[in-house]
């Protein structure tokens, strides 16, 4: 399927991560997984999660003021606890909360992006086989896997049906544009069924998008959390989370600063990706309020620099500029990113396209420009004057510099 044009000039999505986790602030399914907290004790916040002041409006108006084009909501984590009332296994919350969230986000014109975990350490089908070629004497998880002598296919079985009917109700009910799936290293992709499943999606969405961990039908690569040096080739995104947690836990208070989440941001987008970047809601539906004041701030850098953000392509290779940057759809403007203020010219190496106007974006202020050196066809450096202090960015400065055609690199050595 051919990637959809709307992923790729998202730049930003909003990944939502909320469930029972939320009532104690304890890490979501894996702290029981990994007998950090009793199981009993993990899944005795179903009964004490309220959603009380759940308004998916809101979250759709922030995610709109943050500049984000699309939100991922957690539909069932690896607990195997579903935020709509599903019709498949005895866990979910009652009560549709995913139904609410399509619609609010539509409302903002955003795309709507379901996680959906293909892993449920909950069901009692789930750990009734193990993933082929895995060693026997590593040690088997109770809830995720069984001893080969003790597999059970045809529990198997009815775990798939139970999986794909939980997918037919997200699907048909709420046309996805995307669908976000974790999970995946637990067993193989023809024990999911990779292909079937995809083609079960699309009978009710042929548009959507796919992550990775849709295994050979994803479209898209997933970092998660370690920003690549090298950019993955093709469409990718970088799913962050804003402090250290996924979901919301009480203890933890290291958020990263708003000047850190827009460098994060503009080295995803000068790379060709997308940013994915995590909220973690409270049990009552509410977002935390740092997380709130960091995406009203990104939002508002973002406003002012749309230009070199919308609409664009991944910038130039790392050794043309020292920063990220971004190339319009046309190839005839760059916009550089400077996270400092230039105590002399900024250099740009290697463009053979001639530069006509360079100005900085948001303010409008024309600055000066010279080539200087160069060889046969090895071009000589572009040194732009550094902008007034007054027409800084307190954040990210974006230079925007027209050229006189597509712009065009040198790459090589140079003359030896």
């Amino acid at each position: 399927m051919p990637m959809q044009p709307w992923f790729t000039d998202a730049k930003l999505g909003i990944f939502i991560h909320w469930g029972i986790y939320a009532v104690d602030g304890v890490q979501e399914s894996w702290s029981f997984y990994d007998d950090i907290v009793p199981h009993d004790q993990y899944m005795s916040q179903l009964e004490r999660f309220t959603g009380a002041k759940y308004d998916p409006r809101e979250w759709a108006d922030l995610f709109a003021r943050a500049g984000a084009r699309y939100a991922v909501l957690t539909t069932r984590h690896h607990d195997g606890v579903a935020l709509w009332d599903t019709e498949y296994g005895d866990l979910n919350l009652g009560k549709d909360y995913v139904g609410p969230y399509a619609e609010a986000l539509r409302e903002k014109d955003l795309k709507v992006g379901f996680y959906y975990s293909h892993s449920d350490w909950n069901h009692p089908d789930y750990a009734s086989t193990r993933k082929p070629g895995r060693p026997p004497e590593q040690e088997d998880n109770r809830y995720s896997e069984v001893a080969a002598e003790d597999e059970d296919l045809a529990a198997w079985e009815r775990f798939i049906a139970y999986r794909d009917g939980q997918i037919r109700e997200l699907a048909s009910r709420y046309r996805p544009d995307l669908m976000w799936f974790d999970g995946e290293w637990d067993r193989s992709e023809e024990q999911w069924r990779i292909p079937e499943l995809a083609a079960l999606i699309r009978s009710y969405v042929p548009d959507v998008v796919f992550n990775a961990r849709m295994l050979s039908e994803g479209d898209y690569a997933t970092p998660e959390q370690g920003a690549p040096i090298e950019p993955p080739d093709g469409p990718w995104e970088l799913c962050l989370t804003i402090n250290d947690s996924w979901g919301y836990q009480h203890q933890d208070h290291h958020h990263k600063s708003l000047a850190q989440l827009i460098r994060y941001f503009t080295e995803t987008i000068g790379g060709g990706g997308n940013l994915l970047l995590d909220v973690g809601p409270m049990e009552d539906g509410t977002i935390p309020e740092p997380q709130v004041e960091r995406l009203e701030g990104l939002g508002e850098w973002i406003r002012k620099h749309s230009e070199a953000v919308y609409g664009t392509v991944r910038g130039l290779p790392a050794g043309h500029h020292y920063g990220p940057s971004t190339l319009s759809a046309d190839g005839r403007t760059l916009y550089l990113v400077l996270f400092d203020a230039p105590r002399a010219e900024v250099g740009l190496r290697g463009l053979v396209t001639p530069v006509r106007k360079v100005t900085v974006l948001g303010t409008g202020a024309e600055l000066g420009h010279q080539v200087v050196g160069g060889l046969h066809e090895a071009v000589g450096i572009v040194w732009i004057d550094p902008p007034a202090e007054a027409d800084l960015d307190p954040y990210a400065t974006v230079l925007k510099v027209e050229l006189d055609g597509e712009a065009e690199l040198y790459r090589g050595a140079g003359r030896f």
